[in-house]
């Protein structure tokens, strides 16, 4: 459980310095590609650590994680030179942090 408090915090800082570069240091659709990454990874960085405040939200926490480093990452690299085809990995990202919200909402039906 703490390592995943660690990685939620750190995916928080991450997102703030990538939305931080996205307003003053990139122009165009970099710019943009770094503000959606730290929106979404910032939002659920926040909910993983609410989740681990649920006996049952440990799994959903570790989606949110992971999917805010693949989707945040990806759109990340591109911004910053990486090949574009890599935005087709970006969905998994994103199908992660669906996982993680279904899986609150299973748990809550349970609890």
């Amino acid at each position: 459980m703490r390592v995943l408090a660690v990685l939620a915090a750190l995916s928080g800082a991450i997102a703030v310095a990538a939305g931080a570069y996205g307003a003053h240091g990139a122009n165009g659709l970099a710019a943009e590609w770094l503000r959606t990454g730290a929106q979404y990874q910032i939002i659920h960085a926040v909910a993983a650590i609410a989740a681990l405040r649920l006996a049952w939200g440990r799994g959903a926490g570790w989606c949110f994680v992971v999917g805010g480093a693949v989707f945040g990452g990806t759109l990340y690299a591109m911004a910053l030179g990486a090949p574009h085809w890599l935005g087709a990995i970006t969905p998994i990202g994103g199908l992660a942090l669906i996982a993680g919200w279904v899986l609150l909402a299973v748990g809550a039906l349970r609890d």
